[in-house]
């Protein structure tokens, strides 16, 4: 098999187009990095190696890095363990474990890495289970299945795990009925094994045991080591947003050995990771029900071209949007040159004058910027609307919209604007995959393909809001009426002439 990038047009999640070379001929050709944050728990560490020495993928093809991070006494390579392990120790500046794997990472050969907790007892099919998958498509994220059993230190040795994985029995080395599943596999069988796609299947990608081509995890930029908590749910969300599709495998099996810390204190924990997480992570059910306000990163960046319009132009796009549902925004005003002159002869003269006013205008808003080019599109926001140029908008039409494109799942929407070219909402994911496939070349087309396109009406106000109704003379407006409008239409004007 090449080693060549594998790029299939996959359509939103569903993997199902894909087929993993299946039985004992198959000849794999990728290797893998298992990477295993680890602190302390050395009898843990100990059992997780033994698994791992009876794995079916080829030992050739395999390498474990174990991180270290900085445990009191150090951590040891016990003799029972892969043929190619290697133990490294992280730096003092940063600790947790998304340090540890990105410094595993960092030490890590293999095309692909599979991140696997330190105390984790893998069936012996479990790395090649996950690889196969690998092996049909460069960009997917590959979930392996795990139940969590009681841990009692001494009931097991190294040997005994050692040699009841190698001749396949993993799973009699505790009772199943005495173990518990995760939540994430209601997640799971809920939306089809994530076939039917959804914008937080992201969620189930965290921790324990999974895998990606390591590429992939550098373009993604790593596990961030600011988040003490939350970190893979944070870093899962970002690979979606890169257009990485999930993949569940269930034969990719392994035991838990314990609880995890986050699961014994549900409550407490779920307390202390929503604040970061929903900083960082738009699509956050948290976030739906706050106000709008300005975040780390924003729901939707909005980029408008402005050029020559006037501040009264401009006000007219940007209000509606901070002021509606729709307010969990970034806009970006593109002006095309540099800030406005400030000099006495300019001021003067009126030179830049409609520029200093937007400037002014928007100088304490925190959710809007000045630039002279657009941006480049960040990977880290879900949504980015884009308008050739400021239109008055409807006070709910970014929300409906909004709407519009997660209902029907689309990773395109077009709005027809008055004389020009359309606004465009894109979905970040949508495009990332499309780049990702294409190199960058017919992204629309791509797009319309693997995630769907649609059009929209109602983004613009019929007229500019907040002008002042100024009613003409009542004889001519009921002559006027009983000619065009209906009842309903006549009813309403005569409301409006009564104010």
């Amino acid at each position: 098999m090449s080693d060549s990038p594998k790029r299939p047009r996959i359509v939103r999640n569903d993997y199902r187009a894909l087929h993993p070379p299946q039985g004992e001929t198959w000849k794999p050709s990728l290797a893998v990095s298992v990477v295993i944050p680890a602190y302390g728990a050395q009898e843990k560490l100990d059992l997780t190696l033994a698994a791992l020495a009876a794995q079916t993928y080829p030992a050739e093809l395999t390498e474990v890095v174990v991180v270290d991070d900085n445990s009191a006494p150090p951590l040891r390579l016990p003799e029972l363990r892969p043929e190619h392990t290697r133990l490294v120790t992280t730096t003092p500046d940063s600790w947790g474990s998304a340090h540890g794997v990105n410094t595993g990472v960092a030490h890590a050969d293999g095309q692909v890495v599979l991140r696997l907790d330190s105390d984790m007892v893998a069936y012996r099919d479990h790395v090649e289970q996950q690889m196969r998958w690998h092996h049909t498509a460069d960009y997917l994220a590959v979930l392996g299945h795990k139940r969590f059993t009681a841990w009692e230190p001494g009931r097991l040795t190294p040997e005994q795990v050692h040699e009841k994985v190698l001749v396949g029995e993993g799973e009699a080395l505790f009772a199943v009925e005495h173990s518990t599943s995760h939540w994430i596999e209601k997640v799971i069988a809920d939306t089809d094994d994530l076939t039917a796609h959804h914008p937080t299947n992201y969620r189930v990608f965290i921790g324990a045991t999974g895998s990606l081509h390591r590429d992939f995890f550098k373009t993604v930029g790593g596990l961030d080591t600011d988040l003490r908590l939350g970190s893979d749910t944070e870093f899962a969300y970002r690979l979606a947003q890169a257009g990485a599709v999930f993949v569940p495998e269930t034969l990719s099996s392994a035991w838990h050995l314990g609880m995890p810390q986050m699961l014994e204190r549900q409550d407490e924990g779920r307390q202390q990771r929503v604040p970061y997480i929903a900083q960082r992570v738009p699509l956050h059910g948290w976030r739906r029900t706050a106000a709008p306000r300005a975040w780390r990163v924003p729901l939707v960046d909005m980029v408008i071209e402005i050029g020559d319009a006037t501040a009264a132009e401009v006000d007219a796009a940007v209000a509606p949007v901070l002021g509606g549902p729709g307010g969990d925004v970034r806009i970006t005003l593109v002006t095309g040159q540099g800030p406005a002159p400030q000099d006495r002869a300019s001021i003067l003269a009126g030179d830049g004058a409609q520029l200093r006013l937007v400037e002014e205008l928007y100088d304490a808003e925190a959710r809007v910027r000045i630039a002279s080019q657009a941006p480049e599109a960040d990977p880290a926001v879900p949504y980015r609307l884009l308008l050739p140029r400021p239109v008055p908008m409807r006070a709910k039409g970014l929300g409906r919209m909004l709407h519009l494109i997660e209902r029907v799942d689309a990773g395109l929407v077009l709005a027809e604007l008055p004389d020009g070219p359309p606004a465009r909402l894109e979905r970040t994911a949508a495009f990332a995959r499309a780049r990702h496939i294409t190199g960058g070349t017919g992204l629309d087309q791509v797009v319309a393909g693997i995630w769907g396109a649609t059009t929209f009406e109602g983004l613009v106000a019929p007229e500019p809001e907040g002008t002042v109704f100024n009613p003409p003379p009542a004889d001519i407006a009921r002559r006027f009426a009983r000619k065009y409008f209906d009842a309903r239409q006549r009813a309403r004007l005569r409301a409006l002439l009564k104010r």
